[in-house]
């Protein structure tokens, strides 16, 4: 069997890496895939990263190939170095992406090609001169970012190469909209729909006062993003500004309704976590699982390369 060999992306290999991508996809979000033109636009650009973006001076791709196969690939960004950019990302380097085969029969060299393409990414970043080495997993689709659990293949090649995880945990829930509390009423209190932060937003209110609201983005599954749609759609915020008895179930049965009728199935929720039992965050996981959530995953957040320690 010949070696693996690693080389710049070329227009080619979109199929055969857009099929890698979305392997990975679907290891954390069920039912969710991303199109050829989803992955090729997000080595160009990443409109949604509308603050970070602008901030970056190069990009590039590169894949490990086996037998004229993409066995793994990984997207790289270069960060200028001015004031205008914000101080954790000045002058920095970061493996924006990493996707490989995990190791299986058919791909004996799976680890080999992953540390192959490893060392080319950080002989790129070496070349940049770069402040410092970042690394994630933020590939172009909802809910994938970090390093999730379902990839231990990746954590081994990034701590193998000698990334550590230096941020936080954060877990992934996610609850059938059907599942999720109906409306009853709440009496004295009335909602408002509007346009928010972070998707729709629906803000209880009593006597003129607002008590707190939720948003709830629906515009996850994009038709030219997504080559099959999850029916998806993320809590972007909730807050509660004034607690009353029932307030959250109330607000979450108001979004509920709303996705209903926009045929959303599915939604997902997003908690820090930092492994303890009495935190806000563990509060908001209780308050969340009662209401029909559960965990989906957890993703480390926060890479950097520390090969001495």
């Amino acid at each position: 069997m010949s070696a693996p060999t690693v080389r710049p992306f070329h227009r080619d290999d979109r199929d055969q890496l857009t099929e890698l991508v979305n392997s990975h996809v679907a290891a954390v979000v069920p039912g969710v895939s991303v199109s050829v033109n989803t992955v090729l636009s997000d080595m160009t650009r990443q409109p949604d990263e509308f603050i970070t973006d602008p901030w970056v001076a190069e990009r590039i791709t590169l894949v490990a190939e086996q037998r004229r196969y993409v066995v793994a690939g990984a997207h790289l960004l270069r960060y200028r170095a001015d004031a205008e950019v914000g101080e954790h990302y000045r002058d920095a380097g970061e493996i924006d992406w990493f996707v490989c085969h995990p190791p299986a029969s058919f791909w004996p060299d799976s680890e080999q090609a992953a540390d192959l393409l490893m060392a080319a990414c950080l002989a790129q970043l070496a070349r940049w001169n770069v402040r410092v080495r970042y690394a994630d997993g933020a590939l172009p689709a909802p809910a994938v970012y970090g390093v999730p659990r379902p990839w231990p293949h990746i954590r081994a090649a990034y701590e193998r190469a000698g990334f550590r995880h230096t941020g936080h945990t954060e877990i992934l829930l996610i609850a059938e909209v059907a599942d999720l509390p109906s409306i009853a009423p709440l009496p004295g209190v009335s909602v408002d729909r509007t346009l928010g932060e972070c998707g729709t937003r629906f803000t209880a209110r009593t006597d003129g006062r607002a008590l707190g609201f939720i948003e709830v983005d629906t515009a996850l599954d994009r038709p030219e993003r997504h080559a099959r749609g999850g029916g998806l759609a993320d809590i972007g915020n909730f807050h509660i500004e004034h607690p009353t008895d029932g307030l959250e179930q109330w607000l979450l049965a108001q979004a509920a309704h709303w996705l209903r009728l926009c045929g959303v199935r599915r939604l997902l929720a997003y908690e820090s976590s930092d492994d303890t039992e009495d935190t806000d965050a563990a509060d908001a996981i209780r308050r969340l699982t009662t209401a029909g959530f559960h965990e989906l995953t957890r993703t480390d957040r926060g890479w950097e390369h520390r090969p001495e320690v």
